[in-house]
């Protein structure tokens, strides 16, 4: 039994922002503190955070919240991460940044990425559980070799952005088992460095930070303390990646309840005992914690669709174009989308993929244009849970978050692409109440993950129920999005 007066600080490191989330010993999120992490774009695909900036803002953000308990009466038992999937950054003997941190959506690797997977890199993909893709640490590494030669040879210590926050207030360099997991670097079946990987990418594992399981816990130095407001000796939890504590924040880690996330973006991910990915490779398989592994595959393009067309049709108002697509019959009388605006990952991993209509007509205006994209990208998450389900991993229920899911349409559209119920929850704290989560079975409140009830904090506020008119057109559609979008590669190439 915890303490009533005790919370556990979550820290999400994500994308666009770091948030602080305090959860206290009854598992109920009750302070959130945000602070932006900027991404820095520039030519040929470069998306980079400066880390001595998120840096600061982790700490700006954890001093806030550990403010705010002190004056809720709460004590702060201990820090516990979550963070972007991905990232990489050199260091220097002294433990400073060499280099930006290159984050997941940077795709300066995609030639290299290109050429390993015409060379055949499916051994790769199932050693490690990390396709062969630009966003991987892998690939970048790779990209270091062949355009930075300078940098790889200085750098003392290759890691995550995670890793590198942690060095700075705990003093060990080290990554958890689940954010190297998704490095494409390590090996899902013997939770090592993966020999052949690091020998394609040129870095020994000397320079890559000490392995730790998510639940290993360091105490907070003294400097970065007194910075924080907190005690020195405060244990602070490894963590885990923001995908897999997904699954844990809104209680998706029982066998055959996916979590299926809906921004700009998308992913759809199930939980299970143990690694492996399908035989065409085209899933993830990433550790979260105590024996549990999540499978699944992300889509590039989710939100972005809809914006895209409300600024392509002459600037209509989002949510004045999907009441015009939701008055389109469903099928959008016979125009399919291919909805590739940003390429795609899950399940072809193709930075190249474009995107297409097919079918178009005179008959058809900007809503149908827009419910066929909606329904393109519904067709990608249902071919992601087909290739979960060709892993071994069935898929008997979903429960689904992200601000796209507020209009009725996406999640009607999505409902029916999946032909199962979408259970919405609310995750206004997200990865960072699993990483909270984490930290307090990290400490001692449950022996394992299944022991906590999460599911109580996590239920459904509203479920969608698929449409049979809908359902039948998209598995009458389906098909023809796999072979269009081959035909496509083939004549894009």
């Amino acid at each position: 039994m915890n303490d009533a007066g005790e919370v556990v600080l979550g820290i999400d490191l994500g994308t666009t922002a770091t948030k602080v989330v305090a959860v206290d010993a009854d598992y109920r999120p009750v302070s959130t503190v945000e602070r932006p992490a900027p991404l820095h774009t520039g030519r040929n695909g470069e998306a980079v955070h400066d880390p001595v900036t998120v840096l600061a803002g982790v700490t700006d953000a954890v001093r806030e919240t550990a403010e705010h308990c002190a004056h809720l009466g709460l004590t702060v038992r201990g820090l516990s991460f979550s963070a972007a999937l991905h990232t990489l950054l050199a260091l220097d003997s002294s433990g400073e940044p060499l280099t930006p941190a290159l984050s997941w959506a940077d795709t300066r690797a995609a030639d290299i990425a290109r050429r390993l997977r015409a060379e055949g890199a499916d051994e790769l993909h199932q050693a490690t559980g990390t396709p062969v893709h630009p966003m991987s640490p892998f690939t970048k590494l790779i990209w270091f070799a062949t355009h930075e030669p300078d940098v790889l040879r200085r750098a003392t210590v290759w890691c995550g952005m995670k890793d590198y926050v942690l060095s700075r207030f705990t003093g060990r360099r080290v990554t958890d088992h689940s954010c190297a997991s998704a490095t494409g670097l390590w090996d899902l079946r013997t939770t090592d460095w993966h020999g052949p990987a690091l020998e394609t990418a040129g870095v020994s594992a000397e320079r890559l930070p000490e392995l730790v399981p998510p639940t290993a816990a360091f105490p907070l130095l003294p400097e970065p303390a007194a910075e924080l407001g907190l005690p020195a000796g405060l244990p602070v939890v490894a963590g885990a990646g923001d995908g897999p504590l997904a699954n844990l924040a809104v209680g998706a880690i029982t066998p055959g309840t996916a979590a299926l996330s809906l921004g700009t973006s998308g992913a759809l991910r199930v939980v299970r005992d143990r690694p492996g990915v399908d035989d065409r490779c085209r899933v993830f398989c990433y550790h979260l914690a105590d024996g549990l592994w999540v499978l699944g595959g992300a889509v590039s393009n989710a939100g972005v669709v809809a914006q895209w067309a409300a600024e392509s049709f002459g600037g209509i108002d989002v949510a004045d174009l999907l009441k015009e697509a939701a008055e389109v019959a469903p099928g959008s009388e016979g125009l399919v989308a291919l909805p590739h605006l940003l390429g795609e990952r899950a399940p072809w991993w193709d930075p190249d993929a474009r995107g297409a209509l097919i079918g178009l007509r005179h008959v058809h205006d900007r809503a149908h244009v827009t419910r066929a994209m909606i329904e393109g990208v519904g067709q990608q998450l249902a071919l992601v849970r087909d290739s979960v389900v060709a892993a071994g991993a069935p898929v008997a229920s979903v429960r689904a978050t992200g601000g796209a899911l507020r209009s009725s349409l996406w999640a009607e559209i999505v409902a029916a692409a999946l032909d199962m119920p979408l259970g919405i929850t609310d995750d206004t704290a997200g990865s960072g109440f699993g990483a909270a989560l984490l930290g307090w079975r990290a400490l001692g409140a449950v022996p394992d993950l299944s022991a906590l009830p999460v599911g109580v904090w996590s239920r459904p506020h509203r479920t969608v129920s698929p449409n049979p008119v809908a359902v039948r057109r998209m598995v009458d559609a389906r098909p023809r999005v796999e072979q269009l979008y081959a035909v496509l590669r083939e004549l894009s190439a």
